[in-house]
């Protein structure tokens, strides 16, 4: 039998568009990219079975694509980025290595990896400078600590306010702040409804006019018009509050983080240099002196309560020492409590005997101001 010639190797029409180009695994684009060499010149890998095209097959499909999509000739969009495209898979099949190499990591990304590594895998970012990022992070962060002693101070103001407004008794949160603040605001609006009544006098204004008829104003709309009037005056007034006390104040300079953190060290030291003698003082047995009780006092009952408390209240607390027991502790929050809910003295005496007897809680109906 005559023997037959090698089949001649099928060439698909090149593609014009890159979707059509197949895909490769060439993350840092050693030879074509992501798009398969041969289907750029019109190769498929996949159907010539035993005969590859050979040096003179690659030649002529370049020379026929490299011609058609030249710059100079083509002025399609996209036409030098094909022809950059068609010229590198040329380059890498006409080289024997090369094309040895991309034949063989065709199917072996893993070897591929080892040997070139891959950038869509591992990626390091450039290296930021530190500094920049420490005051971005000093900005953000005094920023956070200004506006969070804000809101501190203003959670604490709009509570005064409608305490205020609404006359608001201690035992619905009411406070002698809020009432004081009450008073001034109803002379306040009294005297500037009498410079009103004045001033329309001295117009003329009001004295031929007559009572327009009309329903009378039911008691909760009398008192809703009371509270829209001294609104405004009962918030400027509390505005004018830089300090609530137990931390509440407006926020200065001194709330934001950069100087927090310059603090904090001398703080830390502070600390760590009491503790140091007050445990000293407890090893020889010494006792305590006043200023020791205070801290622990402090401890015990936390320190907005303490900043908060009057010279009496803080005098009462020191007398208790609540930080010896936990009975007293809990006893006094609970005296402190009977005290916000208005209880009378004697009630809360009975109170007090009532759970010594034993009873863990009080009837509803004894929780009521005398």
């Amino acid at each position: 039998d005559a023997i037959k010639p090698p089949p001649k190797v099928k060439r698909e029409t090149p593609s014009v568009n890159e979707g059509d180009w197949g895909s490769f695994y060439d993350p840092n684009n050693v030879f074509c990219g992501k798009f398969d060499c041969y289907k750029i010149l019109g190769f498929d890998y996949e159907t010539w079975g035993a005969s590859p095209p050979s040096l003179k097959d690659i030649t002529k499909s370049y020379r026929g694509l490299s011609r058609k999509w030249h710059p100079d000739k083509n002025k399609a969009k996209g036409a030098k980025q094909k022809f950059v495209a068609i010229a590198k898979a040329y380059e890498i099949l006409t080289n024997i290595e090369k094309r040895a190499e991309y034949d063989h990591f065709r199917d072996r990304p893993d070897e591929y990896f080892a040997k070139y590594g891959s950038s869509v895998l591992y990626s390091y970012a450039p290296e930021s400078d530190a500094s920049i990022i420490m005051i971005i992070f000093l900005i953000v962060g005094s920023a956070f600590t200004y506006y969070a002693q804000k809101n501190k101070w203003q959670t604490i103001a709009n509570h005064l306010v409608k305490a205020a407004v609404e006359d608001l008794s201690p035992r619905e949160g009411g406070s002698t702040e809020s009432i004081e603040i009450r008073e001034k605001a109803l002379a306040l609006l009294a005297e500037k409804k009498n410079e009103e009544s004045e001033a329309k006098s001295t117009n003329g204004v009001g004295i031929s006019e007559k009572k327009k008829k009309g329903p009378k104003p039911t008691a909760r709309e009398k008192r809703e018009k009371e509270w829209d009037e001294l609104r405004p005056i009962c918030i400027d007034l509390v505005n004018e509050i830089d300090d609530f006390g137990a931390g509440f104040r407006k926020p200065t300079m001194h709330d934001l983080l950069v100087l927090k953190m310059v603090k904090w060290p001398y703080y830390l030291a502070c600390s760590i240099l009491w503790w140091s003698r007050y445990a000293l003082r407890r090893l020889r047995k010494l006792k305590l002196n006043d200023e020791e009780k205070e801290v622990l006092t402090k401890n015990a009952v936390g320190e907005v309560t303490w900043i908060a408390a009057s010279d009496e209240d803080r005098e009462n607390m020191l007398t208790l020492e609540l930080w010896k027991s936990t009975d007293n502790l809990v006893e006094w929050r609970e005296e402190q409590e009977m005290k916000l809910a208005g209880l009378s003295a004697n009630r809360r005496k009975q109170i007090k005997k009532s759970r010594k007897r034993g009873s863990a809680e009080v009837p509803e109906e004894d929780l009521h101001v005398d």
